[in-house]
């Protein structure tokens, strides 16, 4: 099965515990604090992998997760960091981020990576907390959770010429003729149910061995979702040549040459921009001979090189392949993947350093901001110091005065990310989790 489209859900690890201990060495009185910190939580990358062809190893699992961190221990000890993910994606993969559809990177060089899935930082043990009039800290931060998030992979296939035409065309016998292909060939319609690739060898004094990609037959409306076609025409936006093949032999050659053309336009009009060579094919049967110089001619019009082909019996592929030696760039150029090229898009999160206040559909308040957030999920509420301290931080940060500003009543919910807290008036209360 040809997998090309796949939502996985990534979730990095959380960041280990800090640890709130003292020493306690019989010779040391009122040994202070010695808590260590927590280790950083495990992110998840994605990697390109040239074996891979196709993303069938997302197929049945869809779930992945990093470590998490350990926990500091006491004689300032700090936990383990936990292990890195890296998943293998083949070149051409497009990263999205299915809640909000934006292209987290273009995966398309070898070893090219993109990290989709961040780790939680560490808790800080109490020896941090430590000043000259609080000498025995209780406070230690609770490990930062990790990223979580579905992603969509989409993989368009990088080749250097495509194969495209309506079904029984021939392409599958063409991509047998002219490379080591071995491909599915009958002679009925939608024998090929998925994309296939081969290397075109185009003679002993030239270097370039170009891939060329055989994509499932179109049909009219392909570009709106019709046939099976549709499915896979995003896999010719990275090739550099289009190979147009024509059922020279089929009912009307000049209608069949119109629709791709205009399906291909539909899709994406900068198809058409592209290098582009007719293959007229089936020219052993009488049919095709027939209408050959008809349709050479009105090519010859619109300026599209043309050639005749038997791919079948073996006939006119010299011909093809040296029109299409003529067409492809540099052995240089061919060893770099086609455009476009590969991206990781980087983002700033204007809420970082600073926080928002909006009001929920149940009436309650959402407090957003990476730092604030972050504060929430590191406060053990458990503790009274580290609850003291976090609303301390929420004043200084003016979180407090722009709840209020917002019209917070005591027993009102307010939710940083995942932690859910009752606002009393004066103080934070009532831990819940959401």
């Amino acid at each position: 099965m040809f997998l090309d489209s796949v939502k996985i859900l990534v979730r990095a690890g959380a960041g280990g515990d800090g640890a709130a201990t003292f020493r306690q060495e019989a010779h040391v009185p009122r040994g202070g604090p010695d808590g260590g910190d927590g280790g950083r939580g495990g992110t998840i990358h994605l990697a390109v992998d040239p074996g891979q062809t196709t993303l069938r190893d997302f197929s049945y699992r869809h779930h992945f997760r990093a470590d998490s961190g350990g926990r500091g221990s006491r004689a300032r000890r700090h936990g383990k960091a936990g292990t890195d993910l890296v998943l293998a994606v083949p070149p051409g993969t497009a990263v999205y981020d299915d809640a909000t559809g934006e292209l987290i990177a273009d995966l398309v060089a070898t070893g090219q990576t993109a990290m989709v899935a961040r780790g939680g930082r560490g808790g800080l043990g109490n020896t941090h907390f430590k000043t000259s009039t609080h000498q025995a800290p209780k406070h230690a931060q609770k490990g930062e959770p990790g990223e979580e998030r579905w992603v969509r992979l989409e993989l368009r296939l990088i080749a250097d010429i495509g194969l495209v035409g309506l079904p029984n065309a021939g392409k599958s016998t063409l991509l047998a003729a002219l490379t080591a292909a071995r491909p599915k060939i009958a002679d009925y319609p939608f024998t090929t149910l998925e994309p296939n690739l081969g290397v075109m060898d185009l003679g002993m004094e030239d270097r370039r061995l170009p891939t060329i990609a055989d994509v499932p037959g179109l049909i009219e409306g392909a570009s709106e979702g019709a046939g099976l076609g549709h499915a896979f025409l995003r896999h010719i936006e990275r090739t550099r040549v289009l190979v147009h093949l024509v059922d020279g032999a089929g009912r009307d050659p000049e209608w069949d040459h119109q629709v791709i053309r205009d399906e291909l336009e539909a899709h994406d009009p900068a198809l058409l921009e592209k290098p582009m060579l007719i293959a007229f094919n089936k020219m052993d049967l009488p049919a095709a001979a027939d209408a050959w110089p008809a349709f050479r001619a009105a090519r010859a019009r619109d300026g599209i090189p043309t050639v005749a082909i038997a791919a079948a019996a073996g006939t006119g592929l010299d011909e093809l392949q040296a029109a299409l030696a003529t067409l492809l760039p540099t052995a240089e150029t061919l060893a770099e993947p086609p455009e476009p090229t590969g991206v990781v898009v980087h983002r700033i999160d204007t809420l970082d350093d600073g926080f928002g206040v909006e009001r929920d559909a149940d009436g309650g308040y959402r407090v957003r901001g990476r730092r604030v957030e972050r504060l929430a999920a590191q406060t053990n509420f458990d503790v009274e110091e580290s609850t003291e301290r976090f609303q301390r931080d929420l004043a200084r940060l003016g979180v407090d005065a722009e709840l209020r500003r917002a019209g917070v009543e005591p027993g009102d919910v307010v939710r940083f990310g995942e932690i859910e807290l009752e606002w009393s008036g004066e103080a934070w209360s009532a831990e819940r989790w959401a």
